[in-house]
């Protein structure tokens, strides 16, 4: 109220409260309602983890550090994500995350180690019947862990990011026309949750970063998302029946990846020489689709990864809040990009129309 230079009764007006009800929760003698500080937090552009302890979150305050910097879009993006899955948790509303129920791999090689990890990750997808070859794979992730993950402007030159504290899991990854490279970071940002390299915000500015000039968590993901999207039993498998430039493109297009970071995986694998894979890894994407007739589907494919994205277990989670009377429409329709008083309209409408 002091720094909006508002009296009692202006301020219980802006967050529709009783002003005798306001007076008295000042005084001490009436609990503010977890729906007082819903309100209030969305009139006023804080969060319920702000009004509840007076102090920022290390993501909030990485947001005011980045911002104007190539970084600050993104981190701006994951800033406000975790603040409503914060206001969602203080709701009794908590994001369902599930990491792996395992040790964490340590000691040895780093590649060793997000190859063990990734094993783990293939086995949490194939008891959940999922695949990661399906086009959907941001919706895949989310199935099997419960991250949020949302495709959205990140600034120049950011391939994505990873958030990590106690109440928010969140992958975000630029879109772009490159389809195989936005899917090696989705795969790049699950390794660094799963691995809890961070606490707060974890930015990626290129994930294709020789291993020279990355630290050892990037090394240990890169070799995650190796072996997630190409795992080693398939490749030895595609091979073993007879390889070729053709069938090297088939491969790529089934897998949804790249063929220079197919070529380089297989080298590693030790399943083609380094003449063969400077050679095939300098194909194109879009020259390995067509090479096996996957030219239209890889028009589409490109046109998806230029499409933004919305978290959806999040807009889930925050209609679920609305519905059970705990905050107000505002924060769904700030999720979804829509007007408040607009959609409150569509779905009265739609309720009393049955459509």
């Amino acid at each position: 109220m002091d720094d909006h230079g508002l009296t009692q009764t202006e301020f219980a007006a802006r967050v529709g409260l009783d002003a005798p009800k306001l007076s008295k929760s000042l005084s001490g003698t009436r609990r503010f309602s977890v729906v007082d500080l819903a309100n209030i937090a969305e009139e006023f552009d804080v969060s319920l983890d702000w009004l509840h302890t007076g102090q920022e979150s290390e993501l909030v305050l990485a947001a005011r550090r980045t911002a104007g910097a190539p970084a600050g879009e993104a981190v701006a993006v994951a800033r406000d994500l975790a603040i409503q899955r914060a206001d969602l948790a203080s709701l009794g509303i908590a994001q369902d995350w599930r990491p792996l129920a395992m040790e964490l791999p340590v000691g040895g090689r780093l590649v060793d180690q997000g190859a063990r990890l990734a094993a783990a990750a293939l086995a949490r997808f194939d008891e959940e019947g999922l695949d990661p070859t399906a086009a959907d794979l941001a919706g895949a992730i989310e199935t099997a862990f419960g991250a949020d993950v949302v495709v959205a402007e990140a600034g120049d030159g950011i391939d994505g990011l990873a958030v990590s504290n106690p109440d928010a899991k969140i992958i975000l990854v630029a879109p772009g026309a490159v389809p195989a490279r936005q899917r090696f970071t989705l795969a790049h940002e699950l390794c660094h949750l799963l691995f809890s390299d961070d606490q707060g915000v974890h930015l990626d500015e290129d994930i294709y970063a020789k291993a020279s000039k990355t630290g050892d968590s990037e090394m240990r993901a890169n070799a995650f998302a190796a072996s997630f999207l190409m795992p080693a039993a398939i490749l030895e498998e595609r091979v073993e029946q007879g390889f070729d430039e053709t069938a090297f493109c088939r491969l790529a297009a089934d897998l949804r990846v790249s063929p220079s970071a197919l070529a380089y995986r297989l080298q590693n694998l030790g399943l083609i020489d380094g003449m063969t894979c400077s050679t095939w890894g300098k194909i194109s994407n879009k020259k390995a689709a067509e090479t096996v007739g996957e030219g239209s589907a890889y028009a589409l494919s490109v046109s998806a990864a230029l499409a933004p994205r919305l978290p959806q277990r999040l807009v889930a989670d925050a209609y679920r809040a609305y519905e059970r009377g705990l905050t107000t429409l505002r924060p769904y329709a700030n999720l979804v990009g829509q007007d408040v008083h607009e959609l409150r309209r569509s779905l009265e409408a739609s309720e009393e129309t049955g459509e």
